[in-house]
């Protein structure tokens, strides 16, 4: 029954897609094509959107409205467990997204400008931790941890994050130092900069675009991981990707919907004013 109920769903979805991408001349595709944007869209928002209008439902079901109420805002800030897991999981996210933003930008720099045959073997490298599956990257972080004898918490959470976080900066930056112009760099050492200030005032502004899009990506992922942060946050420390888990144990409350419409509005701030200055920096350039 569940397998008729998603085949019902998606065949829509799936006749409009074959018939966009089958003959894109016609006027039928361009309505299908819209109808296939707007099922996608309403397949990805539509349950963000509810989940934020139930924080503000006073009732703690889901499935009743019976008015509207900050109340599980204020349960939210007054449940220090839940506001601890929440200012772990930004602080990590954090440092470990302006960490791997630096060191995974001087690596993508060095990686550019290696041999090809360098270049391609190390790049093939830094896909790995992307395609691992995240449950191998974990347990693998443990094993060294424990090899090394450092002890779980804080620390170990935060290398963690660090450490799959640089190969998606690296991938974010790479592209824009191949749409550089190769000569730049070396007319500016030809009109006497020396090689940093030709990396300060050249290079990093011309990859600057990558360079927020890696931050932007290993702050995402950092705030998303669950798999990686449970095996290596120890027994005290919680974050709140596992404080969910934990919490659906027994039994997730409204709170849970108030700091995810929380979340989900700054991060919607953020990419809004980043889309708005984009087109204030290109008219300046």
């Amino acid at each position: 029954m569940q397998f008729l109920y998603v085949a019902i769903v998606l065949l829509p979805l799936l006749v409009a897609a074959l018939i966009s991408f089958n003959d894109p001349k016609r006027r039928s595709t361009k309505i299908s094509r819209a109808f296939y944007l707007a099922v996608v869209f309403i397949f990805t928002y539509v349950p963000i959107v509810v989940l934020i209008i139930f924080s503000f439902n006073s009732a703690r079901s889901t499935g009743v409205w019976e008015g509207f109420s900050l109340k599980w805002y204020k349960e939210l800030f007054n449940d220090s467990q839940l506001m601890s897991a929440l200012y772990t999981t930004v602080v990590v996210a954090f440092i470990s997204a302006i960490v791997s933003t630096v060191f995974g930008t001087f690596a993508s720099i060095g990686i550019f400008y290696m041999r090809p045959k360098i270049k391609n073997a190390i790049m093939n490298i830094t896909y790995l931790p992307v395609l691992n599956a995240d449950i191998i990257t974990g347990v693998s972080l443990v094993l060294f941890f424990n090899l090394v004898s450092i002890p779980l918490g804080y620390v170990t959470l935060l290398l963690s994050h660090i450490c799959f976080s640089i190969p998606y900066v690296i991938l974010s930056v790479m592209p824009k130092l191949k749409q550089m112009d190769n000569n730049l760099y070396e007319a500016a050492l030809d009109l006497g900069s020396t090689p940093m200030t030709a990396l300060r005032k050249v290079i990093i502004p011309e990859i600057s675009p990558g360079i927020v899009s890696g931050f932007l990506l290993a702050l995402t992922m950092s705030i998303d991981d669950f798999v990686i942060s449970f095996f290596t946050a120890g027994p005290v420390l919680s974050n709140l990707s596992i404080e969910i888990y934990s919490a659906t144990k027994r039994g997730v409350t409204p709170e849970f919907n108030a700091i995810s419409a929380i979340m989900f509005v700054v991060v919607l701030t953020i990419l809004i004013i980043i889309n708005a200055r984009k087109p204030k920096d290109e008219k300046a350039k």
